[in-house]
């Protein structure tokens, strides 16, 4: 594939699973497996990765075994899962591979702890739920072989970082059937021996400069090179050719088109004018086959300032839907990577700038698409739901690898370690809990210092740069009441929450500035319409679909009355299960005409008819 190709190949459909660092070829290993679930845990006593008739049955894969994508919709508890598939030669050929190269198996996301054999072999293991892992595939089985996967699932672990996926073995209340197992792409890849692993931007618009960061698979040869080049269409914007005698390094390079003032705004990715930049980034040894990447990048940057968030500067406004990435028919799981396009566009056609993505990392494939639509994206950890050694070591450990997959991505403004005190409950009377909190806070901002950091978000603050609150009051004059005016605001910060928590628990240093930092509703609303019959949910029911809209006016409208906020965001955007509060159903219809929802959610600002896209 010719270099100038490279950077923006298969990413025009969105498919490729990973799509900040793309080569050239790829095989996807969806589809059928062989599927066993294993109630007394024999399978690795038994020898059942050895054994190929010992997993019988058959799954769709990525789809969870509890959803009906699977083929198989058992939503009872299974702690242990096996997967068997033969990978045939045309696939290892598909992805590009040949003699003196690498094959690379991929997992997008094994939920929650996953052990990998390849003819036998076990070759690798991961745990982490959320985050993908990769195995070399062993030279001798790379012209076809014999791939089991053990994934361990443990619906009781409250240790474990699990989101909404319930503990107890039938959904209820704000929880929801489990997502176990494999539930993002496998994938084949073919690289040169010498390779780059990972890599990541870091844009400084008021420097004029990008700095890429550059892992490696292991030392390279003397006189290895990192080749870089950095383009809007045609036109280069800045390309660098470095030696690297290192594992991993760091490049600098300077972007001469933003130091002019005038036209600075033109190379800027925002939510209206989502720019995004190619880059093709070559590992060029002294002898052998270089390995070409290709990569996408936004420059902006984000901040804080006169109580408002800012975007390059300036402020932004924070119209948020509440997502929890969940479908009916294949869970947190996507039923394709058409429907990850679908639900940006959806999000910004209702006229939000935002999504807080809850209790979920999301799929690097939708957060491609909010890069390109421009749609502002808060990332958030599932939680654990106790407190201990155990789930503080998974907890830190998983947070670390989401940050560090996804800082690359413009979309992304907030991280949020923490939601409602969940897995920190006694955080106002616990010190180790509130220092779990500002760890974490601490944490994400020696990874990442270019974006905001809410530490808990709703209630019980320790260090945030943002005070986001959770009321689900749905009386239109009480919210004016509560957060119309800036003494009101101040007073919800400084006293408990509707909830009944406190809003603040950090110490004097940490509130010493809080009267300057924004404040957001980050949770509101909740309306569902009662049909008794299904077992409907909400925080608050109303009779018919015209109650429905008449009650989201008065909401929409009194927190518009509220300009002391920074921003807000509506639970929800979909039914989820039995949470029936979504804007549109679980199948993303909306309950009421678009025009309508647009108009009330964007409080009369005058939108575009359809997000627009900007790609270089």
């Amino acid at each position: 594939m010719p270099q100038e190709s490279l950077a923006s190949a298969g990413r025009q459909d969105g498919r490729y699973p990973r799509p900040q660092l793309l080569r050239a070829s790829w095989a996807d290993l969806s589809g059928p497996w062989r599927f066993s679930f294993d109630p007394e845990d024999r399978g690795v006593t038994e020898g059942w990765a050895k054994d190929p008739t010992a997993i019988a049955g058959e799954i769709i894969v990525p789809f969870p075994p509890e959803s009906s994508a699977s083929g198989i919709g058992d939503t009872r508890y299974h702690r242990v899962l096996w997967y068997r598939r033969t990978v045939a030669a045309a696939e290892v050929a598909e992805a590009g591979h040949g003699a003196g190269r690498t094959l690379l198996l991929h997992f997008g996301a094994v939920d929650y702890r996953a052990e990998v054999w390849i003819d036998g072999e076990r070759v690798g293991a991961h745990e982490g739920g959320h985050t993908p892992f990769t195995v070399v595939v062993p030279e001798g089985a790379a012209q076809g072989f014999d791939l089991v996967v053990r994934a361990e699932d443990d619906p009781l672990d409250l240790a474990q970082p699990r989101g909404k996926q319930d503990w107890e073995e039938h959904r209820h209340v704000v929880w929801y059937d489990r997502t176990s197992g494999i539930w993002q792409p496998v994938w084949l890849e073919s690289v040169p021996v010498r390779h780059v692993r990972a890599l990541a931007w870091r844009t400084d618009p008021d420097a004029a400069a990008v700095r890429l960061d550059v892992e490696l698979d292991g030392h390279p040869a003397p006189g290895t090179r990192i080749s870089v080049r950095i383009a809007r269409g045609d036109e280069t914007v800045a390309a660098q050719v470095s030696e690297i005698d290192e594992p991993r390094a760091s490049l600098t390079l300077s972007l001469p088109v933003l130091r002019n003032g005038q036209a600075r705004d033109a190379w800027l990715w925002s939510p209206e004018h989502p720019l995004l930049l190619d880059a093709v980034v070559e590992l060029l040894p002294p002898h052998g086959e270089p390995d070409r990447i290709g990569s996408y990048l936004g420059i902006r940057s984000v901040g804080t300032g006169g109580g408002s968030v800012l975007v390059n500067d300036r402020p932004t406004a924070v119209r948020a839907v509440l997502s929890q990435g969940y479908w009916p028919q294949s869970h947190l799981a996507a039923p394709d990577a058409d429907a990850l396009r679908a639900e940006a566009q959806l999000i910004k056609d209702l006229g939000f700038t935002s999504v807080r993505v809850h209790q979920k990392i999301e799929d690097p494939r939708f957060l491609y698409w909010a890069d390109r639509l421009g749609l502002l994206v808060w990332a958030e950890m599932p939680s654990a739901y106790e407190f201990s050694g155990a789930s503080v070591e998974r907890l830190v450990r998983e947070w670390t690898a989401v940050v560090r997959r996804d800082a690359s991505h413009p979309s992304i403004v907030v991280w949020v370690p923490l939601n409602e005190s969940w897995g920190v409950d006694r955080i106002a009377k616990a010190p180790r809990e509130r220092e779990l909190a500002r760890t974490l806070y601490h944490l994400t901002k020696a990874l990442d210092d270019t974006r905001l950091v809410v530490s808990n978000d709703g209630w019980e603050h320790t260090r945030s740069d943002l005070f986001t609150v959770h009321d689900y009051e749905n009386d239109a004059a009480v919210l004016r009441a509560r957060y119309g005016t800036p003494a009101a605001l101040r007073e919800a910060l400084d006293g408990i929450s509707p909830n009944g928590r406190r809003m603040l628990v950090g110490s004097a240093e940490e509130q010493t500035d809080t009267a300057a930092r924004p404040v957001l509703l980050s949770e509101f609303g909740g309306v569902s319409v009662d049909h008794a019959a299904d077992g409907s949910w909400g925080y608050r029911m109303v009779g018919s679909e015209d109650a429905l809209e008449a009650h989201l006016a008065t909401l929409f409208a009194a927190i518009g009355d509220c300009p002391p906020l920074a921003g807000w965001c509506y639970t929800q955007l979909t039914d989820t299960g039995q949470e029936t509060n979504g804007l549109v159903d679980e199948n993303r219809v909306p309950k009421i005409p678009l025009d309508r929802l647009r108009r009330m959610i964007a409080g009369g600002e005058t939108l575009p008819a359809a997000a627009p896209v900007f790609h270089a």
